[in-house]
């Protein structure tokens, strides 16, 4: 073998080896990347993908209180089998079945199902929801206190094993980063804009945010760290906190920027020109007040996006009771045969819940979105319709009250 000959070889076994090498950097930089939760694209995977049926054991791996009066807790989640979790839609909620004690903590245990928002953003190894403790009203010393709020506060503890079922839910952030965030925020209604806000600022640090957030004082202001911190780091991430109540240690334009209600003047005011896309979550009066004013505003409804905590018949100021309701010229009868109340649904309302809710007849609810089947009601007679199929899987003779409208009079056993 004459030396050239030999050079030759070296030469070409030595660009193998290059090749090998780059081949494997770029194989194992790609592995990396797919165990990211968002794609390289920029657009959060569907929610479907990798996502269980039914109940999935967690662990508790961890509480933290993210407020000074301690009525807002933290849970961190770990599955029991160690498996990755898939990615969830930043806004989206979890499903929980809690074997909880009876009125004021006295006779037999019972289930019940609840549905508590993600108040992070997606990550493969654990979840994260934060529950604000509900208690007897103040005006009301004859209704207990929310019986799943203060089972997560007195008897949750880290170690202990819950049942979830997978992320649901349709009040969740748009993926496009052209198009400015505007999150409103009222009390507990924080916890799904911190997963929404936290993944936006991890996969899209080039795109507007605007947090609103309104409270009463400093000593409910959950997360308060973490956000400050957050604006002072993301500057195209913009803070605004209103306090309707500052305590005499609340510092105005250190502690909040505004006193009073998030309302439509504060927008206008503080927010650019422009399309932006509105999300919304808070209690019933601010639901009630500020959704429709943002439309009225001019804002598009599609871009227009909110979630309710409690009971809350929003409905956009463009709506009329024939759009919202079922769409019947005449009005039908619904009978609620346990609760012994005959009542007329004319569209006033734009689901069943909202209707019972409204008259008083007492309904079990938890997602008010279709996800999480506690409304389930049997359906005696009549035909109930959705304007898209829900994503519980309704039992047979059954419907869900919280997106359903009668197309027919109704018996329900409710």
């Amino acid at each position: 073998m004459t030396a050239p000959l030999l050079l030759a070889y070296i030469c070409a076994a030595l660009l193998m080896q290059v090749a090998a090498a780059v081949s494997i950097a770029v194989w194992g930089r790609r592995g990396v990347a797919a165990k990211n939760t968002v794609a390289a694209d920029g657009q959060i995977p569907s929610a479907a993908q990798g996502a269980w049926s039914g109940w999935r054991e967690f662990r508790v791996a961890r509480r933290e209180f993210e407020d000074v009066k301690r009525t807002q807790c933290s849970f961190y989640l770990e599955p029991v089998d160690g498996a990755t979790l898939p990615p969830f839609r930043p806004g989206q909620f979890l499903t929980f079945a809690l074997r909880v004690a009876g009125v004021g903590g006295q006779g037999e245990e019972r289930t019940v199902t609840r549905c508590y928002s993600l108040s992070d953003r997606p990550d493969p190894t654990s979840y994260r929801v934060t529950i604000k403790r509900v208690p007897v009203p103040a005006d009301r010393p004859d209704v207990p206190p929310g019986a799943s709020s203060n089972h997560f506060h007195d008897r949750v503890r880290e170690g202990d094993v819950l049942k979830v079922k997978a992320p649901s839910g349709q009040f969740f952030i748009d993926s496009d980063p052209n198009v400015p965030v505007v999150l409103i925020a009222g009390g507990i209604g924080i916890t799904p804009m911190m997963s929404m806000l936290r993944w936006c600022l991890a996969e899209q640090p080039e795109r507007t945010v605007h947090l609103y957030f309104g409270l009463r004082h400093g000593d409910e202001h959950a997360f308060k760290a973490q956000i400050e911190q957050l604006a002072s780091s993301y500057p195209l991430f913009h803070l605004t906190v209103v306090y309707s109540s500052p305590g005499q240690n609340d510092v105005a334009g250190r502690d909040f920027q505004h006193t009073g209600h998030i309302d439509i003047d504060l927008l206008r005011r503080t927010l650019p020109q422009g399309r932006h896309q509105f999300y919304v979550c808070g209690p019933p009066a601010m639901m009630e007040s500020l959704v429709p004013a943002i439309v009225s505003w001019g804002a598009p409804p599609q871009d227009v996006h909110f979630e309710a905590f409690g009971p809350a018949s929003v409905r956009a100021a463009s709506a009329t009771p024939r759009e919202s309701g079922s769409g019947l010229e005449i009005p039908l009868e619904v009978r609620f045969r346990r609760s012994g109340r005959t009542l007329m649904w004319n569209g006033q309302d734009e689901f069943l819940l909202d209707f019972a809710e409204r008259n008083g007849v007492a309904v079990d609810s938890g997602c008010r979105s279709g996800s999480c089947g506690s409304c389930e009601t049997k359906l005696v007679s009549g035909t109930v319709r959705y304007a898209n199929k829900p994503d519980h899987e309704v039992t047979p003779g059954h419907c869900l009250l919280c997106v359903g409208t009668p197309a027919s009079a109704l018996v329900l056993e409710a």
